[in-house]
Parts: structure tokens; sequence; C-alpha cells
């Protein structure tokens, strides 16, 4: 077994897919619309779905909002030097909430960002 996905509902399918692009660095990988059951998903990552772990991103069409809900924690990604990866997300466009520095209680440098929707990305820094 292998972990394959993980999906996120999102209120601006297009603005999601731009944050995780753009600002993130992943690729699309896939994008199909279900006009019958108005949705549509969107596959990003960092490489191919037969390799990696990737997100899905589903756009209800008829949803306007979502409430995040208190059991979701966030979305964690490797960066080489996480006060660098900050300030290119910040230079993208993207919107830190925590700047980098050592895990409360530990000695890892963190950061955390928020993707459009509120969903909490967490930079972990790996030498």
């Amino acid at each position: 077994m292998r972990l394959l996905h993980t999906m996120l509902r999102v209120v601006d399918l297009d603005t999601s897919i731009a944050f995780y692009t753009e600002v993130l660095g992943m690729q699309l990988l896939r994008r199909t619309d279900y006009p019958e059951g108005r949705f549509t998903l969107a596959f990003v990552g960092y490489g191919t779905e037969d390799k990696e772990a990737v997100l899905e991103l589903t756009h209800n069409w008829d949803t306007k909002n979502y409430e995040l809900g208190n059991a979701y924690g966030h979305i964690a990604l490797a960066v080489p030097d996480a006060a660098a990866a900050c300030a290119a997300i910040k230079a993208r466009g993207g919107k830190v909430v925590r700047e980098a520095g050592p895990m409360k209680h530990g000695t890892t440098i963190i950061a955390f960002v928020d993707d459009p929707d509120g969903y909490k990305i967490e930079l972990i820094q790996r030498n």
C-alpha cells in the first residue's frame, strides 16, 4: 500500500490551482469536469501520481463556502530553507502566517502558510 492523495474541497478552483502551482511550485497533473455531478477534480503535486502522493482539489460548483472544522491539521512540505521559502512565497503573493523559526518545545525549523481557503501548509526545513 501507499498514500495516493489527500482531498481538499475548494471554493474557487482556479485560485487554488494558481496558489498550489504558482506559489508553492506544484504542477497541475490533471483536471476533469463532471457536469452531471456538478463538480470538478484537479490533481496537483510535485511528481507524477504513479510515484508521489498528490493533492486532489475538489470544486463543487454549487457550494459557496466551507467550514474547515477543528479536526483538520495541516499539509506538510519539506523545504531546504524555511526562511527562504517564506520569502519566495510572499513574493509570489502567498500568505505566511508563521515565519520560519524553531517549533515550540523543539528545534526543528518550521513555518506556516495559508492557502486561499484557509488550509494550513507547514514548511519543515530539511537539510
